[in-house]
């Protein structure tokens, strides 16, 4: 049964990759500290589970350590010919997009494929992580074919990805410790105190407002700490499954489906979502570093409202 240690081994082989090449970037300023923060973020990934705890701990140590100091600099990208590149855009056209939009659509296709030979009886794929194991393998293919389409090497694509996550720096780990965060949160009964503090000051007996509570505030809480991986458990045994489910009878399903979509909407409002927000006005080169929360503020506040209508709508049949 194929379970996550090779999707970790295999994030971790890019990881020692970019060490290794940001350690031979003589034009990157911090290309020591730079090295021994994807070095060791890399080693987590591959041998982490078969190390100390006191170990794991000093290299999480280290590498906040690193980043806090400015230790993390992008340094130079690939060499290329702006022109054969320009010209190489140009001759695929839209077919450089077909490897990013078959992402999605192999990861569906892996996924039921898992399921339906699980029914089989054939549990090739361990069921708790079928989603995730099912992205790395459509990434894996969309890699090549996104090779063969732009007939450039696999190492000349790894050291494209290996520059782009050296813009985005210690930001790329924002997901991983906000979605860790979560749990730290839904383990030490931050959940179970939000809810006793909120129901002495709101009555939530009423099915519309206790809706519309639960999605401001994960939308809120969201937008405070920048991920809704780190809000939902707060949230959810807080509000969503003692007071909708368990108190009002809503769906479970629709409540935790449509809770999370809402709090995506404070992502999308958020400058603490750097990784989402404010690294891609820096990697776009934009004039306002708040422009990519200003475009999509539309979006994200029609969404929040969408999201709580439907949710009022289908999570109690």
């Amino acid at each position: 049964m194929i379970g996550l240690g090779p999707v970790y081994a295999a994030i971790g082989a890019f990881l020692l990759f970019a060490a290794a090449r940001v350690a031979c970037d003589a034009a990157n300023p911090r290309r020591v500290t730079s090295a021994v923060f994807w070095a060791v973020l890399g080693a987590l990934f591959v041998a982490g589970d078969r190390l100390p705890r006191s170990v794991v701990g000093a290299c999480v140590v280290a590498i906040a350590v690193v980043a806090g100091c400015g230790g993390v600099r992008a340094g130079r990208g690939p060499e290329s010919d702006g022109a054969k590149r320009d010209a190489s855009a140009s001759r695929l056209g839209h077919r450089l997009l077909v490897p990013a939009l078959l992402i999605p659509v192999l990861t569906i296709a892996f996924l039921f494929a898992a399921q339906a030979a699980a029914k089989r009886g054939h549990v090739l794929v361990d069921p708790k992580q079928v989603t995730l194991i099912s992205l790395a393998f459509a990434s894996a293919i969309a890699f090549a074919i996104a090779c063969a389409v732009t007939r450039a090497s696999p190492v000349r694509g790894l050291d494209e990805g290996r520059h782009v996550l050296g813009s985005i720096g210690w930001a790329a780990l924002l997901p991983l410790l906000l979605a860790m965060l979560g749990t730290v949160f839904a383990k030490t009964g931050v959940g179970a105190a939000f809810s006793d503090l909120l129901l002495r000051h709101v009555e939530l007996d009423d099915r519309t407002i206790a809706i519309v509570v639960y999605g401001v505030s994960m939308a809120a809480l969201t937008a405070v700490l920048g991920n809704a991986f780190a809000a939902f458990p707060v949230i959810a045994a807080g509000i969503g499954a003692p007071i909708l489910v368990a108190k009002l009878g809503a769906d479970p399903a629709v409540v935790g489906s449509l809770g999370m979509l809402t709090g995506y909407c404070g992502t999308l409002l958020s400058p603490m979502a750097a990784n989402y927000n404010v690294v891609p006005a820096a990697l776009l080169e934009l004039k306002d570093p708040h422009g990519v929360i200003k475009a999509q503020a539309p979006t994200g506040l029609v969404l929040f409202v969408v999201n709580l209508v439907l949710m009022r709508l289908l999570a109690f049949g």
